[in-house]
């Protein structure tokens, strides 16, 4: 989504759901836990960059305590925007607190197979097909790997996932499946192929990473030593809280918050120790156990509040964001499924989300759903048109158009109708038939929105990887297959 363009005395809709004062006591309730508490850093190399910065290490425990100025000059260093880059420069997606970027999320481990319609193990063809579809549809900014490609021999996954979508895609891609060093280390080799050098990479990144927290208070070795070979290569890494009310975090929003913040923000910091002013990203999908299962909710009015919460943190600290959204709890594509999706991406976009993550997948990131995919980018482009806001210039006034109709009238053959009727938002797939044929056909929209994808799986066909390069990329995927064998 596109919300950059102000109209004339126009302002883009915000929504803010804490103050000041609430944000500064999160800050110093979060500063006071990773100084007293701490956060565990299971990492000898993350443990070595914290004690040569003067945080107090435990090695036994991995736990690190870290003073509160420490904390505050180290995020200090973290640049406010940057760009996200596509194999396509035309399709670059700049971070600057003024656009909402919607993606795919994952890494769901099942897909509804669009041509059979039964639910089934996911694979690396599953990979390819969802990011042609994602390149196809103009709501999706930037790929999530959002199925894992269970066919494939877990040494070289993560980097044949990345292929495949480099292959069927020219958008930006963000993965969350490269968590240890090793990993780390091919997918910037292959990145920097892509973007014709490390130079070039570290100019126009285009790939990023994400990696989740551990809640409560603690990270897992692997991802935070990958993070650290991403950000010496100037790639961004965001760092994500799921913590979750009333299971990983304390049982209130605000307590979940803190512990949430204290996750992400000492991730983010010891990036900056380690390599000062190198991007990264807030990212967070909270949400509140289900108080009868015990599940990951995604879904409760809990969700939306953490959504405009953490929104209003990451612009305390000047750093952009990425925000769960979609991602329903639904089983299916039905009423559970659009109003969850519906309100949780309304309030991480109007509260000011950089980047939005979720489309296409059920049953809380579980199972993949093309038709989904294409419903979701529905409610996308219904909320992408309100963060436009209300136009006031002349034009959008219509005075002359008021005074030619008159009391009376009607406004459908004037000229100022045919041109100004062009910026009112159009339904693709919602339903606003008559009753008489909505019975004839009552579920059509379903059925239009996966032949949809159906014809873009098959039809649709992104500018190719030049055959070097895509040799090139497979040489990497070979090495780093090897060199895990003999390890």
């Amino acid at each position: 989504m596109n919300t950059a363009s102000a109209t004339a005395a126009g302002v883009r809709p915000r929504l803010e759901v804490l103050s000041p004062a609430a944000i500064r006591r999160i800050h110093e309730a979060t500063l006071e836990v990773i100084e007293k508490v701490g956060v565990r850093f299971p990492s000898e190399q993350a443990l070595d960059v914290w004690a040569a910065h003067g945080a107090t290490v435990d090695r036994a425990t991995s736990i690190v305590k870290v003073p509160a100025h420490i904390m505050e000059a180290a995020l200090r260093t973290a640049p406010p925007a940057y760009t996200l880059a596509a194999r396509n420069p035309a399709q670059d997606l700049p971070l600057d607190g003024h656009h909402v970027h919607v993606a795919t999320d994952g890494c769901g481990i099942e897909v509804l197979d669009p041509w059979t319609l039964e639910v089934r193990r996911s694979t690396l063809a599953d990979v390819g097909d969802i990011a042609r579809v994602a390149d196809a549809l103009p709501q999706v900014g930037f790929h999530w790997v959002a199925v894992s490609a269970q066919d494939v021999d877990p040494a070289t996954r993560t980097h044949e996932e990345l292929l495949a979508v480099w292959r069927n895609s020219t958008k930006h891609v963000q993965t969350e499946t490269v968590v240890t060093g090793p990993d780390a280390r091919t997918a910037i080799d292959m990145a920097a192929a892509v973007a014709g050098g490390r130079e070039a990479l570290r100019a126009r990144p285009v790939l990023s990473l994400m990696q989740c927290t551990i809640s409560p208070l603690a990270h897992d070795g692997g991802p935070i030593e990958a993070s650290l070979v991403a950000a010496e290569a100037g790639v961004p890494v965001g760092f994500m809280t799921m913590a979750s009310c009333a299971f990983s975090g304390p049982a209130t929003i605000a307590g979940s918050l803190v512990v949430g913040n204290a996750e992400v923000i000492t991730a983010m910091a010891l990036m900056q120790l380690a390599y000062p002013g190198s991007p990264v990203y807030y990212a967070a999908a909270q949400t509140a156990m289900d108080l009868r299962s015990g599940a990951y909710t995604g879904g409760g009015p809990e969700d939306f509040l953490f959504g405009a919460a953490t929104n209003e943190l990451a612009d305390f600290y000047n750093v952009p964001l990425s925000m769960g959204a979609f991602a329903t709890g639904d089983k299916r594509s039905g009423w559970q499924a659009g109003l969850e999706n519906g309100l949780s991406s309304f309030m991480a976009s109007i509260s000011g989300a950089d980047m939005l993550l979720g489309v296409g997948l059920l049953h809380g990131s579980r199972i993949w759903s093309f038709e989904q995919m294409v419903l979701d980018c529905e409610i996308a482009s219904i909320v992408e048109s309100m963060l436009r806001g209300i136009p006031f210039d002349d034009e959008a006034l219509a005075l002359e158009a008021i005074a030619e109709v008159g009391p009376g009238g009607e406004y459908l053959t004037l000229p100022h109708t045919r041109k100004a009727m062009k910026g009112l938002w159009k339904a693709t797939y919602m339903d606003r038939r008559t009753y008489g044929q909505w019975l004839d056909d009552p579920d059509k929209f379903h059925r239009d929105a996966l032949e949809k994808a159906r014809a873009l799986i098959k039809d649709h066909q992104p500018e190719p990887l030049d055959p070097a390069l895509d040799a090139e990329l497979v040489g990497l995927i070979e090495r780093h297959q090897a060199t895990a064998a003999v390890g």
